[in-house]
């Protein structure tokens, strides 16, 4: 991508009606827009890290035996009824629609109604347990204030998984090969040495559950954690977590604010019971499935990195989500024969598979190294009239702040090696 032809562009004040770092940075550095309150445009840019994260998502969940599908946003009141989720005395987060044929429609915040009705068509016997679905689709929740930037939106991706086991037994392994799961994903985000398996409250969902909460100043969640025991327990359920069960005292907790970056629900037989998926056991009696459901969001997860990882001059992504890998920054772009040469080194690195973003911009080198830290690319490689001369290139690490001297064998070289 060059950005002569990046149809967004840096800005060096976000609106003032943001208050969230994540969301003041990716604005101004052009990976989303704020098209009203709780709904946001994801821009070239910022596409590619969701997709990058969103990738990294997919894998973790088929490597656990994970299958994706893609279920309706639409909901039908009347499978919802069955639950007791569809009234609002219950579930306050509905956005509804009539429609003009007759009736009201739901626009899905979760698929726990939907996927355990499309589970009935394929389930009839012990053997055609386990199953695990997931999807990473778009949930509407209709949240009175939304807030923290990506972090709390009313529209927003969610990646979804549901279980559907024969046993306990089942239910409880894949319960832990999901949490193990999460941290590799988090690990791979770049912020797992912050996150912590969380006991708390099941909410909407069943009476506990885990979640995932990343500490951060930044965050709207208070947890009380013990980081040399890697225990944490959500403030709303601390008066009633058995602390010994879990292997510390209070006074080894210490109040901290997070981000909750996912969540598992054990959901018991709740779901199938009021939606009759059942199946035959060994005797060829009927049971009800042992569900649990499994949330983690793509959005909120690149919000969190912003949060945590971005520096006084900008971003900075880990390379395992960032849109591009290197950042080629060419000066003296009104000389044609060092514009030429800085073309000449952006296609040979594409050409060996290397993502990269090229700054042909006719501005002046601040400008492109101040936009160039905005934009957090893993590094920046520099050419100019200098380096052409010399053989070599300034090359960047965003992360460390390190600067490298390379010839081009070993510019092609270090790139061409690196895991994207």
């Amino acid at each position: 991508m060059r950005q002569t032809t990046l149809f967004t562009k840096t800005q060096k004040e976000a609106p003032a009606d943001e208050v969230a770092k994540n969301a003041q940075l990716l604005i101004r550095a052009g990976y989303i827009y704020k098209n009203m309150a709780g709904a946001y445009s994801f821009l070239p840019l910022g596409l590619r890290v969701i997709e990058n994260i969103n990738r990294i998502i997919r894998e973790e969940m088929d490597a656990i035996g994970g299958q994706e599908v893609h279920m309706p946003s639409l909901q039908d009141p009347e499978l919802w009824k069955k639950t007791d989720r569809w009234s609002d005395a219950h579930v306050d987060v509905w956005f509804k629609s009539q429609l003009q044929a007759g009736g009201e429609v739901g626009f899905g915040w979760t698929h726990e109604e939907v996927v355990t009705e499309l589970m009935r068509r394929f389930v009839s016997s012990y053997k055609d347990l386990p199953l695990f679905v997931y999807q990473i689709q778009n949930k509407f929740r209709n949240e009175v204030r939304a807030k923290s930037g990506i972090m709390r939106t009313r529209e927003f991706w969610m990646k979804d998984l549901y279980s559907f086991c024969a046993t306990q037994e089942a239910h409880d392994a894949f319960h832990e090969a999901c949490a193990d799961a999460y941290m590799k994903i988090f690990d791979r985000l770049g912020f797992g040495a912050q996150t912590y398996k969380t006991f708390a409250s099941g909410g909407a969902f069943s009476k506990v559950s885990h979640e995932f909460q990343t500490l951060a100043e930044a965050g709207e969640d208070i947890v009380y954690v013990s980081e040399e025991k890697g225990v944490a327990v959500n403030e709303e359920v601390l008066a009633e977590a058995d602390l010994t069960e879990l292997g510390v005292t209070k006074d080894e907790l210490e109040k901290r604010k997070s981000i909750e970056v996912g969540n598992i629900f054990s959901l018991g037989t709740k779901f199938s019971e009021a939606l009759g998926l059942h199946f035959k056991d060994e005797h060829g009696e009927n049971q009800p499935v042992i569900m649990g459901s499994y949330g983690i969001g793509p959005a909120r997860a690149m919000g969190t990195i912003v949060d945590l990882l971005s520096d006084e001059k900008g971003i900075v992504w880990p390379a395992s989500v960032a849109p591009y890998q290197v950042h080629l920054v060419g000066l003296n772009g009104n000389d044609a024969e060092i514009r030429d040469y800085t073309d000449g080194i952006y296609s040979a690195l594409r050409k060996r598979g290397v993502s990269v973003l090229y700054d042909d911009r006719d501005a002046r080198p601040g400008e492109k190294f101040a936009d160039s830290d905005l934009l957090g690319m893993p590094y920046r490689v520099v050419v100019s009239k200098r380096t052409k001369e010399e053989g070599m290139f300034e090359v960047v690490e965003r992360s460390m702040g390190e600067t490298m001297a390379l010839t081009e064998e070993a510019l092609y070289a270090k790139f061409s090696n690196q895991d994207t």
